[in-house]
């Protein structure tokens, strides 16, 4: 690939991280079969705008208005959710920043519903871009982990056994022993997608006959370079990834009727879900302070989604019932924390090892170049400065003599005088003065010269 992915990666490390905030989007489902005799408190006044309006006097010290990115009613489609409220951050993954789409809201609120439909379409739209670009190589690997009861499980493999999160100085949390599958194509994906369905924790509550009891995490990993044959163009290597995360609901257990095995459950995902709300209050008044990361598994393997390298998207999913107005405030008040969270996305651009290495000794190069320029400079400057000094006491010693010789005639010139005329006092001492001129000048030549 040579000089051409050494020019590609130069102008890629060029592009600086980009701070926006995480779009946040309401979905309002409509009343469903087991809320038919219940009002319906919510309406969506605009395509921004959900306001609250109820029959039954509320005094509630609430905002009755909530403002996003965007808010969808009842009678709106998934892919107009996708189009308007995902599709743009999801297909960043192609230009090689990492990107979140995620699901959150109670139980029963459409979720997965919802989910399932944007990574259908975000699917199809990744493929769609490999097809239209063929110069670029594509391989794309997809994992998947569920948080089920606080252990993570990998939705690929039938083991059940809990998986260790490590941390690695570069990645940052990474799953141990997690299987990654290398895709053949979309068929591929759309069978590794209904397996992970297969193995997800499901179970039935008062609200929900089929309630998802845990968090999934869907990972599509895209690595794409420029094909050899085309020389000198863009060929370095860019690598990102997109999470599809489908949270599980949060719950009253008075709501639900859980108990046993259920209410545990429950608590789970209620715990992880205030850690994750604890997070997001968090990073909405800034980066100062500690973040509780670390309080959860869940908050723990996304903390690069919410406030890091990467773009996210998050639904919010609401029922209009008057029944959970509870429920439908909290995920409000979750979203609009949300929607001031700031992340700082960046393309991430790997070098092959040959680029690497010529852009190390490249590097390597230019640094010992600056290292020996101002060394250069001052041998110069100081070999300038005793050629000039060595002209200087080469003409300061020819003056010196000349002024000895004029200092020995004069010398034997006084002699003469003091023999001819001893009374003579005035020339004596003029002869003297002119002497002792004579002799300081030659002391002072002297000195200059030995310095």
């Amino acid at each position: 690939m040579g000089a051409g992915e050494e020019d590609a990666a130069a102008a890629w490390e060029k592009v600086e991280a980009k701070e926006e905030r995480i779009m946040v989007s309401v979905r309002v489902r409509p009343l469903n079969g087991r809320e038919s005799g219940d009002s319906s408190d919510w309406e969506c006044i605009s395509p921004t705008t959900v306001m609250f309006r109820s029959i039954v006097p509320d005094r509630a010290m609430f905002p009755t208005a909530y403002t996003y990115d965007r808010v969808f009613g009842p009678n709106c489609s998934t892919r107009q959710v996708y189009e308007e409220g995902a599709k743009e951050v999801a297909l960043s993954v192609v230009s090689g920043i990492n990107s979140s789409i995620f699901a959150y809201g109670q139980t029963s609120s459409g979720k997965t519903y919802t989910m399932t439909g944007i990574t259908e379409y975000s699917v199809m739209d990744i493929y769609g871009y490999i097809e239209k670009h063929p110069e670029r190589e594509f391989m794309l690997k997809f994992s998947a982990i569920e948080i089920y009861n606080e252990a993570v499980r990998d939705l690929l493999s039938h083991d059940t056994t809990p998986l260790r999160l490590l941390d690695d100085p570069e990645k940052g949390t990474t799953v141990e022993k997690l299987t990654e599958e290398t895709l053949r194509d979309k068929d591929h994906l759309r069978d590794l997608l209904g397996m992970c369905e297969a193995q997800r924790e499901i179970g039935e509550t008062a609200l929900n006959e089929a309630s998802s009891r845990s968090h999934q995490i869907l990972r599509l990993t895209i690595k794409s370079s420029v094909k050899q044959y085309l020389g000198r163009g863009k060929s370095s290597t860019l690598v990102s990834c997109v999470n599809f995360v489908d949270l599980a609901g949060s719950e009253r257990a008075s709501q639900t009727a859980s108990a046993g095995m259920r209410l545990k459950e429950g608590s789970h995902i209620n715990r992880s879900l205030l850690t994750l709300g604890k997070v997001v209050r968090q990073l909405s008044k800034g980066r100062n302070g500690h973040i509780p990361y670390r309080d959860s598994k869940l908050t723990r393997i996304l903390q690069s989604s919410l406030g890091g390298n990467a773009r996210t998207a998050i639904v919010c999913t609401m029922s209009p019932a008057h029944t959970h107005i509870e429920q439908s405030r909290n995920t409000l008040l979750f979203a609009t924390c949300a929607k001031e969270v700031v992340t700082n996305a960046q393309v991430n651009v790997v070098m092959s090892d040959k680029a690497l290495l010529k852009h190390l000794q490249r590097e390597l190069a230019r640094l010992e170049n600056e290292l020996k320029l101002p060394e250069s400079a001052s041998c110069t400057s100081h070999a300038e400065a005793l050629r000039e000094k060595d002209a200087q006491i080469k003409k300061l010693e020819k003056q010196l003599r000349e002024l000895i010789e004029e200092k020995d005639t004069v010398q034997s010139q006084l002699n003469c005088l003091l023999k001819s005329d001893a009374d003579d006092h005035a020339n004596d001492r003029a002869a003297k003065r002119w002497v002792l001129s004579l002799s300081y000048t030659q002391t002072y030549f002297l000195h200059y010269c030995h310095v």
